[in-house]
């Protein structure tokens, strides 16, 4: 099992860490997601051998948020929730 921090962009409301944290969660591998929104970042538990930060990436990504890895990798988001 492997831990990847990302820093999530675009998230206002809790209604911004439940639409992440069930991104997350939906991705084969996943065992634990921990999205603060004060921090505006998630701590995702997986399986490296089912999935990748490229694909957490992408999740968080498809629910309109953008995102950006330990790693320096970045995506843009289309604003969240509320925007």
């Amino acid at each position: 099992m492997q831990t990847e921090h990302l820093k999530v962009t675009g998230m206002t409301c809790g209604g911004c860490t439940k639409n992440v944290t069930h991104a997350l969660e939906s991705v084969p591998g996943v065992s634990n997601v921990k999205v603060t929104l004060a921090t505006g970042e998630a701590a995702v538990l997986f399986d490296e051998g089912r999935t990748s930060p490229e694909k957490l990436m992408s999740a968080v990504q498809r629910a309109g948020y953008g995102v950006e890895a330990d790693s320096g990798a970045r995506v843009e988001g289309k604003g969240g929730c509320c925007a």
